[in-house]
């Protein structure tokens, strides 16, 4: 258990992990890649290093001197089969990407994770992925893992994958699709969500030597036969983990920098410092950094958060702090989350007082400003990390908030603890 206490004045500046977006795709490319890749900045956490041991197990070498460098050497696209299951924990990401990366070998994968990860769904993957002759299927027959992959390597062709509500479908067919034996074609069914990963992931291809020629919908994709070039990569500070450091600052009224998330960032959850603004936030963008000014009083704002899913959860705590109504809308992709993230909010604001309704993809919050009568409480994280470090953001301006099974930051950002503990100075 972990009890926040309130802060009333914040200065900082405050350097966050590599991106954990850009860290996966980085290590998925450059392992498919031909040749020596140096990953600089990389982020070294839970998620990653399920990443890293299973992409070990399947030929490729990783080299991890130290946090901040990561030497993979390549495997030309040609991956092995593992002695064992491929164990995947709760990581997302991981399950989807390295789903289509098994499809790439010869032989029979195995790809299981932790419970919750089998109620997380797959199936339009599944169905992209057979459209490009992979055998592959859902173990117990629920669309969801463990997953059976009896690869043959990908034929390539036509394929459709049939709903875009997951862009982690999207990018997983896109990352493996030069390896495919022949021209690879890849149209999507319904709204493409989270478009910023779906750039970020043609930025990341591109670096490596691999363009995608999309249509400006992002339902259409070719890509041409080829392989990545191995290549030395940096990796921007993660958006995602600034976005309780920028959110602290506009709670409290006060002003923290994050030193490591760059003005022109890959990372479509750095439009939250737009949105901070629109609630009355000073926002300076430069080079080598991004500062956030709170203001005496926050107000409400109505937005689409349909791209940016992860900082759902810091722009509902602040605006618990503004006077106004917000409405956060296109959300409901949130409830495959690590937890159904749009009902943990709620359920968790409401503790504290605050007055919010659920709907089946938004949220509405009616925020009465810095006198509102909130109280303490206990906050379930259901194991999420975003849900933790959100509520951290909270409890700088509720008394009482204790952060129940705060250990599972660790799945993206290892040191959260310590780093918010910079904000309250020495």
């Amino acid at each position: 258990m972990k009890e926040i206490k309130p802060l009333e004045h914040i200065d900082a500046v405050i350097e966050v992990p590599g991106s954990k977006s850009i860290t996966q795709r980085a290590l998925v490319v450059a392992a498919l890649a031909r040749g020596e890749s140096v990953l600089h900045g990389p982020l070294a956490s839970e998620d990653t290093k399920y990443t890293t041991k299973a992409l070990r197990s399947m030929g490729v070498k990783i080299l991890d001197r130290s946090r901040r460098r990561w030497k993979i050497t390549g495997c030309s696209g040609r991956v092995m089969p593992p002695r064992r299951k491929i164990f995947l924990g709760n990581n997302g990401t991981a399950t989807r990407f390295l789903t289509s990366v098994a499809a790439l070998g010869n032989g029979v994968f195995t790809i299981t994770g932790e419970p919750r990860m089998e109620e997380r769904p797959i199936g339009p993957l599944i169905e992209a992925l057979s459209g490009w002759g992979v055998s592959i299927r859902s173990i117990k027959g629920t669309g969801c893992p463990p997953l059976e992959i009896r690869a043959e390597g990908l034929r390539g062709g036509s394929t459709t994958l049939p709903e875009g509500k997951s862009s982690q479908y999207l990018s997983s067919l896109l990352l493996v699709a030069p390896y495919a034996a022949h021209k690879a074609s890849l149209s999507v069914d319904g709204e493409v969500y989270s478009k910023p990963y779906v750039h970020m992931t043609m930025a990341v291809m591109k670096s490596f030597g691999i363009k995608v020629k999309a249509n400006a919908e992002l339902n259409h994709f070719d890509i041409q036969r080829s392989y990545y070039k191995a290549r030395e990569y940096r990796i921007e500070g993660d958006a995602s983990s600034a976005s309780y450091f920028w959110g602290a600052a506009a709670v409290t009224g006060g002003r923290v920098t994050v030193a490591n998330v760059p003005r022109k960032s890959l990372q479509g959850d750095a439009v939250l410092v737009d949105i901070l603004a629109g609630m009355g936030c000073r926002v300076n963008k430069t080079d080598s950094g991004i500062t956030v000014q709170g203001p005496t009083e926050l107000k409400g704002v109505e937005v689409d958060m349909g791209n940016c899913p992860d900082v759902v959860p810091t722009l509902a705590v602040v605006a618990a702090r503004a006077r106004g109504r917000t409405v956060i809308t296109n959300i409901e992709h949130l409830r495959i989350k690590e937890c159904d993230r749009l009902h943990v909010m709620a359920k968790e604001l409401a503790k504290l007082g605050v007055k919010v309704e659920e709907l089946q993809d938004a949220l509405i919050i009616d925020g009465e400003g810095p006198e509102a009568a909130l109280n303490g409480a206990d906050i379930e994280t259901y194991n999420d990390h975003r849900i933790a470090m959100s509520f951290a953001v909270a409890g700088l301006f509720v008394p009482g908030i204790k952060v129940l099974g705060e250990e599972c930051v660790a799945k993206s950002f290892p040191d959260f603890w310590e780093r918010f503990e910079l904000l309250y100075g020495e």
